[in-house]
């Protein structure tokens, strides 16, 4: 995104570490905190209208910080503020976007949609980095700001002419018949439609434990490199370009071929798979650096494609309803789990060293997304009628 410069700006300014690290704990608190409201939320209102109104919030945050770098009265404080603004608003988006997909896309094509969002995800990861230190040496700060505020623009003018299906409201478990459920009463069905969904439940929680696990190691990838390969920067971008690629060319991949019929098992392959890239990286000598790259580069396919299988998965088998809600709980719990990861791993990487920490994150990997294919409920999760048991029940 454009409006990372500004952080990468006050950083540069300072000197200070501390500042990325704050600023990346306030990007996370308002969907730690504010996920399974706005998630009851999004299943309340107009989708549509949540995401005009989330992405004109981003990008009347991004207004405020053009106009206080063009004064030259930006502080470290003001960047912070705007980037806890800006992140509610991507707590509101992201499950009001995901929610709406299904409605609007054939069940047969969720893969292949699911995979060309990963590939222009992992597309947007290659080009901003360099994109964005090409125009701080080009722009002034509030000139960067202003093309972050036009995009925004263009992001939400087809959300005015593009219908959006809103999906009817079931029968709520916390209200007097006639009566219109409470937002309390909204989150609990939420909490209590996963809560009883063995499968649904049994894939959040794999989902949070593989997060836990993967996170920290690309987090740390600096360090492997400054420890193992050599310590060279241009060395580090040829690791990123390869993840970078890598989702690329898994999301195509996906969206090209579609999947197995049994989209869990897309998912579970990938997950294997990523376990055995991130096992490679980890294993490789020093003097094969090609070979980290190859590993990294296979991951990234695999996790691109994991991950677009199983959004599609839970897509079709979640009722249209209850997505908002869903797809909130999960993101909150994942942000919250991404954190706890990170501190852990630190200290015991300074002790055991980075590479032992992807070599256990590999295996760890490989065991987790190898057992998954022996649990009934997870596997049985694509099974419609046992979906539908657990809305009517």
């Amino acid at each position: 995104m454009l409006w990372q410069p500004s952080l990468r700006q006050a950083a540069r300014t300072t000197g200070s570490a501390t500042v990325l690290a704050t600023a990346t704990v306030v990007a996370l608190l308002p969907n730690i905190f504010l996920g399974p409201f706005a998630g009851a939320l999004v299943d309340r209102w107009s989708r549509r209208v949540v995401m005009i109104v989330a992405d004109g919030v981003v990008a009347l945050a991004s207004a405020v910080l053009l106009v206080l770098f063009w004064r030259g009265t930006i502080q470290i404080w003001h960047v912070y503020v705007i980037m806890f603004v800006r992140a509610i608003g991507s707590t509101f988006h992201w499950p009001a976007m995901t929610a709406s997909t299904p409605l609007m896309v054939p069940k047969e094509h969720l893969s292949r949609v699911a995979g060309l969002n990963q590939a222009i995800g992992g597309g947007v990861n290659i080009i901003s980095p360099p994109l964005g230190a090409l125009l701080l040496n080009l722009l002034p700060m509030y000139g960067i700001m202003a093309i972050d505020v036009v995009t925004a623009a263009f992001a939400i003018t087809p959300l005015f002419f593009i219908p959006i299906p809103q999906p009817p409201r079931a029968a709520q478990t916390g209200s007097a018949a006639g009566s219109r459920p409470t937002l309390w009463a909204d989150m609990g069905d939420g909490f209590h439609y996963v809560w009883n969904w063995p499968g649904l439940k049994a894939i959040i929680l794999l989902s949070l434990l593989l997060n836990f696990l993967v996170d920290p190691p690309m987090a740390l990838m600096p360090i492997l490199v400054t420890q193992h390969f050599g310590g060279e920067a241009l060395r580090l971008a040829w690791m990123n370009s390869s993840w970078g690629v890598g989702l690329v060319a898994g999301g195509l991949i996906l969206s090209a071929w579609g999947g197995f019929r049994q989209r869990i098992v897309t998912t579970l392959v990938g997950v294997v798979g990523l376990g055995i890239g991130i096992l490679l990286v980890g294993i490789t000598p020093s003097s094969i650096f090609a070979l980290a790259l190859i590993g990294l580069f296979f991951g990234a396919v695999m996790n691109s494609m994991s991950n677009a299988a199983l959004m599609a998965l839970l897509q079709q088998v979640i009722t249209p309803e209850m997505q908002g809600r869903v797809w909130a709980l999960g993101s909150s719990l994942a942000s919250a789990a991404m954190p706890l990861g990170l501190a852990i791993a630190g200290p015991l990487a300074d002790i055991v060293g980075v590479r032992i920490l992807y070599i256990v994150s590999g295996i760890l990997y490989i065991l987790l997304g190898i057992g998954a294919l022996f649990v009934r409920a997870i596997m049985h999760i694509e099974d419609n009628h046992r979906a539908q048991a657990v809305v009517e029940g």
